[in-house]
């Protein structure tokens, strides 16, 4: 089976969870962690990960992104290295991978543990 890379989000650092992230969530669902990208925000749920895009010179416009845990089929994750000081989590879906990248402020392990936490 062949896969191509779809998205690539970064995560920078972690943040409260945003207020308008409550809207969004279906009942039962319940936000666990956000993390500030490079425009907006990226919210891991009960359910799924949540990333907003702000867009535009204003920021007003919004893409959202929803990717529900069922629909993972496999990640991996790679810790900063010496010369690469950057994490990355790979996500694979029925349609293709995703790249989130993680600042030197996020902890790989307590991505990986959320995804984790979610699809297991």
């Amino acid at each position: 089976m062949e896969m191509t890379t779809g998205l690539i989000w970064t995560l920078h650092k972690e943040i409260p969870i945003p207020d308008d992230v409550a809207p969004l969530l279906v009942d039962g669902e319940e936000a666990v962690a956000s993390f500030a990208t490079f425009r907006d925000s990226a919210t891991f749920t009960t359910k799924r990960l949540i990333v907003r895009d702000a867009q535009g010179m204003t920021g007003r416009k919004r893409e959202m992104y929803s990717l529900p845990y069922g629909s993972i089929t496999l990640w991996s994750s790679e810790n900063a290295g010496t010369f690469d000081a950057n994490g990355e989590i790979e996500i694979w879906t029925r349609s293709g991978s995703i790249k989130v990248k993680l600042g030197k402020a996020i902890d790989v392990r307590r991505i990986d543990a959320l995804l984790a936490q979610a699809v297991l």
